[in-house]
């Protein structure tokens, strides 16, 4: 059930949706809300390791506009049977002889679907990198350059437009073999061929400690009362002028807030789930021990145990 405002109760109360008349019903009063509802779900469910080839779906995706034909072309499935296999052979040459200027495109996307789901983007992050990647390549500029570093550095790109910035170690996690300097070369390469065409610099969004600290939080395993400590300890540091990378803060910042609770997390730990080096996280704590009486919470620590923290 779902709540929905009746006009004639005048309030809103629990609606019914009866799937066989596509209808929508007030359950107080009896109102049909809204009549012959679109049910857009599957006509059924499947499931990959029991339906074999009998996949009885009869549709396919949905339309992309950043393909020509909107990705409604037809392919030529296989059939059963050794008539079959001889025709299917047959129409499968020439669909393969027959150029599909697509082709390229639907290869591109399907890469960087891959990347967002093992990454566990959602789906406006995706679309928007298939359409910075779409920009690029109908400039004709992107031959001859790493592919694979190109689809990376327009995820990277949409990250931090939809404000869900990954780091780009996150993001070579899942470049099929693209370095960090490739894909930094990448992202330069793609902001300066959009600002061309545009006419004007690409908003990137700015990024913030605080953009990370509940994922790598995550990672660590801590609890709920260290995860709030942390963020509000994050926000405070934007106050004071500590020339350290975000994610070296944020990184310092779960360091210090292990350190004051009973479940203290080792650095290498830290350094495995955020991504920061050793070194970095002892050099950003060194610049934020000085302002920790103003940055940790006072309802997360006392200040002697402020005083117990171990000196840079």
């Amino acid at each position: 059930m779902a709540d929905a405002f009746c006009s004639d109760c005048k309030r809103n109360t629990e609606v019914v949706f009866d799937h066989s008349a596509g209808d929508t019903v007030c359950s107080e009063c009896g109102l049909v809300l809204e009549s012959h509802s679109i049910d857009e779900t599957s006509e059924w469910r499947t499931f990959a390791n029991e339906s074999g080839d009998n996949d009885p779906v009869r549709v396919g995706g949905p339309t992309n506009p950043l393909l020509a034909d909107g990705g409604l072309s037809t392919v030529i499935a296989k059939p059963n049977g050794a008539s079959g296999e001889f025709l299917s052979s047959s129409l499968g040459r020439w669909q393969n002889r027959g150029s599909n200027p697509d082709r390229g495109l639907i290869l591109a996307f399907k890469t960087i679907a891959t990347m967002s789901d093992r990454l566990g983007l959602v789906a406006t992050i995706k679309d928007r990198a298939n359409e910075i990647y779409k920009k690029v390549e109908d400039q004709k500029s992107s031959r001859g350059r790493n592919q694979d570093a190109l689809l990376a550095a327009c995820l990277y790109i949409a990250c931090r437009q939809e404000d869900k910035p990954r780091t780009v170690k996150e993001i070579c996690s899942v470049a099929n073999g693209a370095t960090k300097k490739e894909i930094g070369r990448a992202k330069e390469y793609i902001v300066k061929q959009l600002g061309l065409e545009t006419g004007q610099s690409v908003e990137m969004g700015a990024i913030h400690a605080g953009d990370f600290m509940r994922r790598f939080c995550s990672n660590l395993g801590m609890n709920n009362q260290a995860v709030k400590a942390a963020q509000e300890a994050v926000q405070k540091s934007e106050e004071f002028d500590i020339r350290r990378s975000p994610i070296s803060i944020a990184a310092a910042v779960i360091y210090i807030i292990t350190q004051l609770s009973d479940d203290k997390k080792p650095l290498k730990d830290i350094s495995v789930a955020t991504g920061v080096a050793e070194g970095t996280i002892r050099n950003s704590y060194k610049d934020l021990y000085p302002h920790v009486s103003k940055i940790i919470p006072n309802w997360y620590a006392k200040e002697e145990d402020l005083k117990n923290l171990c000196s840079p």
